[in-house]
């Protein structure tokens, strides 16, 4: 009998948890949001095929400003980032597609990678501005991250990177960076934060 009530109250437990979270999953039509908004930070041409060339900065990839130099959607506005309700799937793959994406391999003649999945994964199809700091789903702010391949998974370019958005987004949140210069910078060398990053946010997690 106390078998079957503890086995019981287990199932109960379990339904509690299943619904509060259906209650708590975002439903993106309560926000004001158009998914395929987009504001270049400056306006560029499209770009040909590996017409692009990444640059280097402390020892890390950033994007060619040519090609990637960042796009806002607008929005996503500071209310809207800092409502904790707020999930980045309302407007990832909205504006544009994995295969479209997929193309901004080429135009950085960068080879597509093959297994580019868990620890194999060495590289990503990134949004410099990222969408937890209002970036745009939109190829002029998306770019190849790649490698180094001989490092461990969270060692990786775009992993560090991970850390600079958690860092940034962090900030702007709690009121401590306007969300302009956030965007701003990150797009312009997201590498300058990374000591602060990994000061504030130790592996990423902040």
């Amino acid at each position: 009998m106390r078998r079957s009530v503890i086995w019981l109250l287990g199932l109960a437990a379990m339904a509690c948890v299943i619904a509060c979270e259906a209650v708590a999953q975002t439903n993106c039509a309560d926000f004001d949001i158009d998914p395929t908004a987009s504001v270049p930070l400056h306006p560029v041409a499209d770009p040909a095929p590996q017409s692009c060339a990444t640059q280097m900065s402390n020892g890390f990839p950033i994007p060619d400003p040519n090609c990637t130099p960042g796009a806002i959607n607008p929005t996503l506005t500071v209310d809207i980032l800092r409502n904790p309700n707020f999930r980045t799937r309302c407007v990832r793959e909205q504006a544009t597609t994995e295969q479209q994406k997929a193309t901004t391999y080429s135009l950085y003649n960068i080879p597509h990678p093959t297994n580019n999945t868990g620890a194999s994964q060495t590289c990503e199809l990134d949004h410099l501005i990222s969408l937890e700091l209002g970036g745009a789903d939109t190829l002029d702010n998306i770019w190849p991250q790649c490698g180094p391949s001989e490092v461990s998974l969270s060692q990786r370019f775009f992993k560090e990177k991970d850390g600079v958005e958690n860092y940034l987004a962090k900030l702007v949140r709690n009121g401590q960076m306007d969300l302009g210069e956030a965007q701003r910078g990150i797009a312009t060398d997201w590498t300058q934060y990374l000591d602060a990053a990994r000061q504030t946010c130790p592996g990423g997690r902040c």
